[in-house]
C-alpha cells in the first residue's frame, strides 16, 4: 500500500511538472521575442516537456515532495530547468525554428525555473500558514514562546507533521512571543512576534479584545523556566489558557518511510522546569578518572538516589559495579535495566540488610570494593519518628557497618549520602543522619591526618554530601500530590509557611560525583576543611503551598477553585524550614560552581564509635528511650519535635 501511494505521488510529479515545463516553453518565446509565433512550430510544446522530465531523471525531480520543498529542492529544480534547456536548445538546432534570438536558451532556463518553483515555494507555505490540513479535525489557536530558532523549528515540524497522514488536532498559531524585547515586530515563516515574555499580558489583553485569545500557550524554547516560566503560567491561568511545552526539535523518525513523521505532540511543563536552576558545569573527565577500571558499590541502589547513583556510575565504565538493597523487587529493576542500557558492565545485585554486620562484611570481602557510595537509609521523617530503633539501627549502625566494611577490604574512598535534616535536628531521622555524618567525618579527619595527628598512609576517605529534597523521590511530596490531583483532591499541606530546598535527582547525583572528585582525587582542598562536608547548593527554599498550587496549574486546573489544598498540621519530627549549615560551620567555597563545604566538626572515631556501640546495644534491647538519650547527648542541637509543634527556627 505505501509502494502504491508513492508510485501515484511520483505520477501527479510528473504530469504537474510535464505540464509546467510545457508551458514555459511559450512563455520564454514570448519573452524573448513577443512578436515570434508561441506555438509554432508545434513540436516544441511536448518537447519541452520531455526535456524537462529528461533532464530532472539523474537529480530525481519527480520524486520530491512538494510540501517539504526547501534550498536544496530549488537547486535541484534549477540545475533540472539549465540542463532542459540546454537540450531544448540543442534540439531546436538540429530540428530548427525553437530559438527565436540567442538569448533564448537563458529566458527559457529562467522560465523553467520559476514556473517550476514558484508552485512548490507557494504550496509549502500555504500549508505552513494553515498547520493542518483543512480536513485534520478540530483547530487549536495557540500563541508560541520562544527565540527564533525554536520558534521556526516548532512552525515547520507543526507543518511537517500536519501532512504525514492520520486525523489529530491542527494548530493555528495566532503570534509568537519572544524572550527579546529586539526581536519584537518581525516575522517568522510569515507569524509576526506580537512582544517579549514580559508583555504577556498586554498580548493577551489585547488578543482577548479583537477575540483572537488563543487557547494554548505553547512554551518552543528549552531555556524557559524557574521564575520566569512560573510567570508565564500565571499569566495562562488568568486567560484561562492551558500551558504546554513543544517537544525537542527530534520530531522526525529515521525509521518511519520518507516524509512520514511522529505526530506533534505537545506536553505537559513539568514541575521540574518550575526550579529556578542554572546548568552547572561538571567535571566529566574527573569523574571518569575517579571510577572508571575500578570496582564500585552502590548500597540503597534501588532507592531514587542509589538508582540514578547506579546509572550515572555505570556511564563511566567501571571495572565491576555491585548493587546491594534490602529490597529485592527495587533491586531487581535497577539490574534489569543496567542490564539492558550497560550490558557491558559487570554487575553483581547483592540482597544486603545494611544492619547485618556479618553480611556486609562478607560481600564486602569477596567484592573488594575500591569505591564505596552509601544511599542505603531511612528517610520518611515520620517513619522513623514511629520507628526510631530502626531507623537508627539504618542510619548509625547500618553506615557505620558499612564504613567498617569498606576501611577492613582497603577501599580507597566511601561517599555518604546526607541530607539537609541532618542540620539542627529535631527528628530522629535527621539526628540518625548527623551522627553518621560525624563517623564518617572522624574517619576521614583521621585519613587525612587532622586534628595534629599523622595521615595514615592507604586510609580510607570518606566524603560526606549533604543535600535537600529530590523532586519525585520515593514518599516526597511531589508523587503525593500526583496521586491526589488524580483523585480530584484535596492536595494536603502541613502548614502554610513550610518550605524545603528542592533539586533534580540527576542533577544532585551528578554533585554528588563532582564532589568525590574533589574529596577523593588529587584536587588539593582549602587548609583546616580536612573532614568537612559538601553541600550542594539547592539554591533558594520553595514554599511547598506554592508547590501545590504550581502543581495544580500544571494539570490545567484552578488552586482553591477546581482543587482545595487543606492544611493538616506539623508531623512529628517536622520543622518548617531546613537548613543546609549548622551556625558553627560556615559554608566554604569549593572553586566548584553547585558546590559549597561545611566548615567540619568533627570528633574522635574512637569515642564516636563506643556511642554508637551504645546505641547498637538499647536498639537491640529495645530501650527506645535510652537510645534517644544518648542520641541527644551525642548531638547537642537536637531538639526533638516529638509532637509536631511549630518552633522557633534557630539561624
Amino acid at each position: 500500500m505505501p509502494a502504491t501511494r508513492s508510485l501515484i505521488r511520483i505520477g501527479v510529479n510528473v504530469a504537474l511538472d510535464g505540464l509546467l515545463a510545457a508551458a514555459a516553453v511559450p512563455v520564454a518565446r514570448w519573452i524573448a521575442d513577443p512578436t515570434a509565433p508561441i506555438l509554432h512550430p508545434a513540436w516544441m510544446i511536448p518537447a519541452g516537456a520531455a526535456c524537462l522530465l529528461i533532464a530532472g531523471l539523474p537529480f530525481r525531480l519527480s520524486q520530491q515532495y512538494w510540501r517539504f520543498a526547501g534550498i536544496g529542492d530549488l537547486l535541484t529544480v534549477a540545475a533540472s530547468s539549465a540542463v532542459a534547456a540546454a537540450l531544448f536548445a540543442l534540439l531546436g538546432a538540429v530540428a530548427g525554428g525553437a530559438s527565436p534570438n540567442p538569448t533564448f536558451p537563458l529566458i527559457h532556463a529562467l522560465s523553467l525555473l520559476v514556473l517550476l518553483g514558484a508552485p512548490r515555494v507557494a504550496y509549502r507555505q500555504m500549508l505552513i500558514r494553515a498547520g493542518l490540513r483543512p480536513n485534520e479535525g478540530q483547530v487549536t489557536s495557540v500563541l508560541l514562546v520562544g527565540e527564533g530558532e525554536d520558534a521556526d523549528l516548532f512552525l515547520r515540524a507543526l507543518a511537517q507533521n500536519g501532512r504525514s497522514g492520520g486525523r489529530r488536532p491542527s494548530f493555528h498559531v495566532e503570534g509568537l512571543l519572544a524572550l527579546s524585547p529586539r526581536q519584537v515586530g518581525r516575522r517568522i515563516q510569515g507569524h509576526t512576534i506580537l512582544g517579549a515574555i514580559g508583555d504577556l499580558p498586554a498580548v493577551l489583553a489585547r488578543l482577548q479584545q479583537e477575540e483572537r485569545l488563543p487557547d494554548t500557550l505553547v512554551i518552543a524554547t528549552p531555556d524557559l523556566s524557574g521564575n520566569a516560566l512560573a510567570s508565564v503560567m500565571e499569566q495562562a491561568e488568568r486567560f484561562g489558557l492551558s500551558l504546554r511545552r513543544a517537544p525537542r526539535p527530534t520530531t522526525l523518525d529515521p525509521a518511519l518511510p520518507a516524509g512520514r513523521s511522529r505526530p506533534l505532540e505537545l506536553k505537559p511543563v513539568a514541575i521540574e522546569d518550575l526550579l529556578n536552576r542554572a546548568q552547572v558545569p561538571l567535571d566529566r573527565d574527573g569523574m571518569a578518572r575517579l571510577i572508571q577500571g575500578r570496582r564500585v558499590v552502590v548500597t540503597g541502589a534501588g532507592g531514587t538516589i542509589g538508582s540514578e547513583l547506579a546509572r550515572q556510575v555505570a556511564a563511566f565504565g567501571p571495572a565491576a559495579l555491585m548493587l546491594a538493597d534490602n529490597g529485592e523487587y527495587a533491586l531487581w529493576q535497577i539490574d534489569l535495566e543496567l542490564a539492558e542500557s550497560h550490558p557491558a558492565v559487570p554487575r553483581q545485585a547483592m540482597l544486603v540488610d545494611i544492619r547485618d554486620e556479618a553480611r556486609v562484611r562478607a560481600v564486602f570481602e569477596v567484592f573488594r570494593p575500591e569505591l564505596v557510595f552509601h544511599a542505603a537509609a531511612l528517610k520518611h521523617v515520620p517513619m522513623v519518628e514511629a520507628n526510631p530503633l530502626e531507623g537508627l539501627m539504618t542510619n548509625v549502625v547500618g553506615t557505620r557497618h558499612v564504613a567498617d566494611a569498606a576501611r577492613a577490604v582497603g577501599t580507597l574512598a566511601m561517599v555518604l549520602i546526607s541530607t539537609d535534616k541532618a542540620v539542627n535536628p529535631t527528628s530522629v531521622m535527621g539526628a540518625s543522619k548527623r551522627l553518621a555524618e560525624m563517623y564518617c567525618q572522624a574517619l576521614d579527619l583521621a585519613a587525612r591526618g587532622g586534628g595534629g595527628r599523622p595521615a595514615q598512609s592507604g586510609a580510607m576517605r570518606c566524603v560526606t554530601v549533604r543535600f535537600g529534597n529530590v523532586l519525585g523521590s520515593t514518599g516526597s511530596v511531589v508523587p503525593l500530590f500526583q496521586r491526589q490531583l488524580a483523585r480530584g483532591g484535596p492536595l494536603t499541606v502541613t502548614h502554610p509557611d513550610m518550605r524545603r530546598y528542592f533539586m533534580t535527582v540527576r542533577e544532585a547525583v551528578s554533585l554528588v560525583l563532582q564532589a568525590s572528585v574533589l574529596g577523593v582525587g588529587d584536587v588539593t582542598l582549602p587548609s583546616g576543611l580536612d573532614g568537612g562536608i559538601f553541600v550542594l547548593d539547592m539554591g533558594e527554599p520553595v514554599k511547598i503551598v506554592d508547590l501545590a498550587r504550581q502543581m495544580i496549574r500544571l494539570a490545567g486546573l484552578h488552586p482553591d477553585v477546581d482543587v482545595e489544598i487543606r492544611f493538616t498540621g506539623l508531623r512529628p519530627g517536622e520543622k518548617l524550614f531546613e537548613e543546609l549549615f549548622h551556625g558553627k560551620e560556615p559554608p566554604v567555597p569549593t572553586g566548584y560552581a553547585g558546590l559549597l563545604m561545611a566548615m567540619p566538626r568533627t570528633a574522635d572515631p574512637a569515642i564516636v564509635g563506643r556511642a554508637i556501640d551504645e546505641i547498637a546495644s538499647a536498639c537491640r534491647n529495645g530501650q527506645s528511650r535510652q537510645a534517644l538519650a544518648l542520641l541527644s547527648r551525642l548531638i547537642p542541637e537536637f531538639e526533638h519535635n516529638a509532637d509536631g509543634s511549630v518552633g522557633e527556627v534557630r539561624a
